[in-house]
């Protein structure tokens, strides 16, 4: 067992959800990311997702774009973030950490390459945005093989079809992006998000996860009532933004909002 289903699994015994933060690795400078990291964890995070900076990244809209934007003046590569997890691990053993990116880094060192240095750095999982699980059995299998999780993305227009082949090959657990477009999106129906939720629960028993426009306590209270956790991610890269000429604020200040969802999440 790996620390995600260690993780989900007690949070279902301990009837709670799963509060998980996005970040981009090495934004705004690279020695802000660790201190950050444990920030989240003590705000109340239970997985972390570590955004590896690439210079298309085509999914995500103009919050997050900088942020990369940001991180990439530094130099930050995939290698550097598998750094930043190994040195996370000489203080915390047990946060699973999910590198969320896209796949040019991944085949840069080749997947088997990658895989084994991301398991000898302490990550749990891996996200491809930009790769279809049709296409994924190369890093599936490297990735397997380290013991690591492979999560994949369900969207609105997913068909019925393709997301039970998406539930069958995913684990670790399953991102349900809740509005069409990209990240930042600030439309957010719980009600359509509900209703997509139960249907997918007769695909898989894996932790059904929800990320785009949640963006405060009330939301993420509201989608963890029909979801299995809530992805944060463009309102915490926002605060890094905006206090990119204080990185020292940088951990405390995004730790904040964190911990406010986590209250309302418990609460609710």
């Amino acid at each position: 067992m790996n620390r995600i289903e260690a993780r989900f699994n007690q949070l279902k015994a301990d009837g709670r959800k799963a509060i998980i933060p996005y970040v981009t690795a090495g934004d705004s400078e690279p020695a802000v990311t660790v201190p950050l990291m444990h920030a989240l964890v003590e705000a109340g995070a239970d997985v972390i997702e570590l955004g590896v900076p690439f210079s298309d990244p085509m999914a995500d809209g103009p919050v997050i774009q900088l942020a990369c934007e940001r991180s990439l003046v530094h130099g930050t590569r995939l290698l550097d973030v598998l750094d930043m997890v190994a040195e996370f691990r000489q203080q915390d053993a047990d946060t699973p950490v999910v590198l969320m990116g896209y796949l040019n880094p991944v085949e840069a060192i080749g997947y088997e390459n990658f895989a084994q240095r991301a398991k000898a750095a302490g990550v749990d999982g891996v996200l491809t945005v930009d790769l279809p699980p049709v296409e994924s059995e190369g890093l599936m299998a490297a990735l397997k093989a380290e013991g690591l999780d492979i999560i994949f993305l369900i969207s609105p227009t997913t068909s019925p079809v393709r997301r039970k082949a998406i539930c069958e090959q995913g684990s670790g657990y399953l991102y349900y992006v809740s509005v069409k477009g990209v990240t930042g999106s600030k439309a957010l129906n719980v009600d359509e998000v509900a209703t997509y939720i139960t249907d997918m629960r007769h695909d898989t028993d894996l932790p059904l996860c929800v990320g785009f426009g949640i963006r405060d306590g009330e939301a993420a209270a509201a989608v963890c009532q029909v979801a299995d956790g809530a992805i944060i991610g463009s309102v915490l890269v926002n605060q890094i933004a905006e206090l990119s000429d204080r990185p020292q604020e940088i951990p405390a200040a995004v730790a904040a909002i964190i911990k406010d969802m986590r209250t309302a999440v418990d609460a609710a």
